[in-house]
């Protein structure tokens, strides 16, 4: 029997900058480059695998790059002479080895799939339940900015052939009435738009804001407060529909969410779940529960890509809303890929595993190997 067990774990550190400059959020986070960890796990055969995990910032969620290669430090050694195929158990490892810290675990586990995706000779988004034969809709990532020049960036993604827009906002309530209102002033049939404050807003902003809008505009309100109890206050106080995402982090998040009826749907980040592994669990509650899902993750480069279309791949068309392009996001190549846009859909493609061959010549050598 062949042994496909773990032989090694390699670690790459990739500088990631942001495409435009300085990428602004409420309470005036800025990133201007993200640092981007990449794992490739090699089984006894020399078969490997890929993941990646970019957090965004330190200040975004609880989760940093350097947290990433500290967290792999501990889990890595506890790995080696696992198979990698059996997910579940992998992540029951990494779980023994270390308490929480997902974004840590979240390129290993992300990196099995892509071995197991090999193994058998099928895509990932087929182990993961089975592709649909639906295309994915994009979606870009628009920053706090001034309002009309939001406006020419949505324009800009629109002709790009994006069919969804995550507007940013700051915080402030006549300022991001004006910006929301800019960003949707050009809106065409079969677009989405998510007004996203980051957990950004108290709840006396957010009426603020919302009263200030003119009537008739057509979006989503997404993670816009810090706490559960100021999105349950929120929500109670207005007819917006809304979607979670930095409460949204894993099972039991998702158990109290439909539970209290605090949400029509989630941004499901990848990373910030741990991986594929538990994104699947957390996609399979909000089916159930009839919740929509927006596939992304807090950004990254290819790898991460290739990762949120395998999984954008298996929902059902009536529940996705869309997809994250982080690709976009990034002035770095790091992989090869057969995973073009085109008119503002993707798909997944039908090579064995991610379907990524990395640029080792970007990725240059590792930061640390374990063995």
């Amino acid at each position: 029997m062949t042994d496909l067990s773990i032989a090694r774990i390699d670690i790459y550190k990739v500088d990631l900058p942001y495409s435009g400059g300085v990428y602004h959020l409420s309470g005036g986070r800025e990133y201007r480059s993200f640092d981007s960890t990449i794992v490739r796990i090699t089984t006894q055969t020399g078969l490997t695998g890929w993941g990646e995990s970019t957090p965004f910032g330190s200040t975004y969620v609880a989760a940093h790059a350097l947290g990433v290669r500290a967290g792999i430090e501990e889990i890595a050694p506890k790995l080696i002479g696992l198979d990698p195929r059996r997910v579940d158990r992998i992540n029951d490892a990494m779980d023994a080895a270390l308490l929480g810290h997902e974004h840590a675990k979240a390129a290993i586990d992300i990196a099995c799939w892509d071995v197991y995706g090999k193994s058998v000779g099928l895509p990932v988004c087929e182990l993961l339940g089975g592709r649909t034969e639906s295309k994915l809709p994009i979606i870009s990532s628009v920053p706090v900015a001034d309002p009309e020049e939001m406006r020419r960036m949505v324009d800009s993604f629109r002709g790009k052939g994006y069919r969804g827009h995550s507007i940013k906002i700051g915080g402030e309530p006549v300022a991001d009435a004006a910006r929301i209102a800019a960003s949707l002033a050009d809106k065409r049939e079969g677009e989405f738009f998510l007004v996203d404050a980051n957990g950004g807003l108290s709840v006396e902003v957010a009426l603020r804001m919302l009263r200030l809008l003119p009537p008739g505009l057509d979006f989503v309100l997404e993670a816009p407060c810090r706490t559960w109890r100021e999105c349950a206050s929120l929500r109670r106080r207005t007819d917006v529909p809304m979607v979670m995402d930095e409460l949204a982090t894993d099972e039991s998040s998702l158990i109290h969410l439909i539970a209290n009826d605090a949400a029509e749907g989630i941004g499901l980040k990848i990373t910030k779940t741990g991986g594929l592994t538990r994104s699947r669990r957390v996609r399979d509650i909000c089916l159930a529960a009839g919740s929509t899902i927006s596939v992304q993750d807090t950004t990254g480069s290819d790898i991460a890509f290739a990762a949120i279309v395998h999984l954008g791949q298996t929902i059902p068309e009536r529940f996705l809303r869309c997809v994250l392009e982080t690709r976009d996001m990034v002035t770095v190549t790091t992989a090869d890929g057969d995973f073009g846009v085109v008119d503002g859909f993707v798909t997944a493609p039908r090579t064995p595993g991610l379907g990524v061959v990395p640029r080792m010549e970007v990725l240059g050598e590792p930061v640390a190997s374990y063995c």
